[in-house]
């Protein structure tokens, strides 16, 4: 994973601040740690559900279910996998219908994830679904210790798994809450986590990494005030759902009260595929309110070879410059333009994020990267990334109308 900055925040003390204070966070927040993990017992656990299992159905909303639904959806279209993987993220009934109708209960694996235990719409989806399949070995319960969720799973004698301790759910893709239902897929966990690693390593070992997402972390907390929407402009359709990840990462963790004022503070997120979206919001970018930074992310190699046809048509033998170029190099060829227009702009905060392939191992840095720079720009603008009172808040007016 290659990343280019075209701004610089000139600011080496808030720096050193920010990664001291990373540093020590180490000892109270759980994500840091699990690209060290043993996965081994995640493995053990996967090779008990039965070969007779064709699906894997997630029934988790938010945090549950996006990460592990980005690296799934990162992954498909290249690699061969054992089963297919669901996802049951919406209490919309056409939603849970149309899901229902795609496969066979009777041969699927239910993965029930909610971390607090008692989240509603998981809970109203897994009663109907329980309906349809009540045998309990068809469900795993992915849960805090002690949750009511967990002592529902004992009394019906079903599966349960934990997530590890101080790891919250919008950065716990890379723990039970994402491994499991990856693995049980066939996604190599073992190559994602070494790309979370590698990234890990090179940030708290002053490699490269470090000093971009320094830079990147200060320029956009000191400029937070003027640049307050951060756009993902990413030029692959297989990242359409990282960018619905990161959506979650960045506005749950960064929408808050500052922690020492009354201000509101936050980073609006907006994620983009290209070229798609060049016929659309790039336009805003162009030439609307100078309001957003852009990460452009490409792909060096799709390891895909399709080119454009040698063929002229009539009266558009202009296009004939299309013919024999491979679709790989149009896309990169789009990107690289888009990003030299907005250079010309001057005004418009840029970077670029290269991976060189569609592999386990490049999501996995992409995903520890952005949780980092979360972190980073968390603690810059002063608020506490890891509550979300303002969703909190949404949830207890919720259950005072049901009750």
């Amino acid at each position: 994973m290659k990343n280019k900055l075209y701004f610089n925040a000139n600011n080496t003390k808030e720096e050193q601040r920010a990664f001291e204070a990373i540093v020590k966070e180490q000892e109270t927040v759980g994500y840091y740690a699990l690209p060290n993990q043993d996965v081994s017992p995640i493995l053990e656990y996967c090779n008990t559900i039965s070969q007779d299992v064709t699906t894997i159905a997630v029934i988790g909303i938010g945090g549950s279910s996006l990460g592990a639904k980005a690296v799934y959806e990162f992954m498909k279209p290249v690699k061969e996998l054992s089963r297919k993987l669901y996802f049951f993220e919406s209490t919309d009934p056409i939603n849970i219908t149309d899901l229902l109708s795609k496969f066979d209960v009777k041969t699927t694996h239910f993965l029930v994830i909610s971390k607090s235990g008692s989240t509603v719409e998981t809970f109203s989806i897994y009663k109907y679904i329980y309906s349809l399949q009540s045998d309990p070995s068809a469900y795993t319960f992915i849960t805090d210790p002690g949750s009511p969720l967990e002592k529902y799973a004992q009394s019906i004698k079903a599966s349960v798994l934990h997530l590890p301790d101080n790891v919250g759910g919008r950065f716990s893709v890379l723990s039970s809450v994402g491994l499991v239902p990856l693995a049980l897929c066939g996604i190599d966990i073992i190559s994602l986590l070494a790309g979370a690693k590698k990234i890990k390593s090179s940030f708290f070992d002053n490699g490269y990494t470090q000093d971009m997402l320094l830079n990147k972390a200060v320029y956009y907390a000191k400029n937070h005030a003027q640049y307050n929407i951060n756009c993902i402009f990413a030029y692959s359709e297989t990242l359409k759902y990282f960018c619905q990840w990161y959506v979650q990462l960045w506005g749950e963790s960064l929408g808050k009260h500052q922690r020492h004022s009354a201000f509101h503070v936050g980073l609006t997120p907006i994620g983009l595929i290209g070229p798609k979206d060049q016929h659309s919001f790039l336009q805003l970018i162009m030439e609307g309110t100078r309001d957003k930074s852009v990460t452009f992310i490409k792909i060096e190699d799709f390891h895909e070879d399709i080119v454009i046809p040698d063929i002229t048509l009539p009266h558009l033998e202009m296009l004939d410059t299309l013919n024999n170029l491979p679709f790989s190099k149009l896309i990169n060829m789009q990107c690289d333009s888009v990003v030299e227009a907005l250079l010309d702009q001057e005004s418009i905060p840029l970077d670029t994020i290269t991976l060189q392939s569609v592999t386990e191992d490049n999501i996995g840095s992409l995903i520890f990267y952005y949780e980092l720079l979360t972190s980073l720009v968390g603690e810059l603008i002063d608020v506490n990334t890891y509550d979300q009172p303002g969703v909190e808040a949404g949830k207890i007016i919720l259950k005072k109308k049901l009750g």
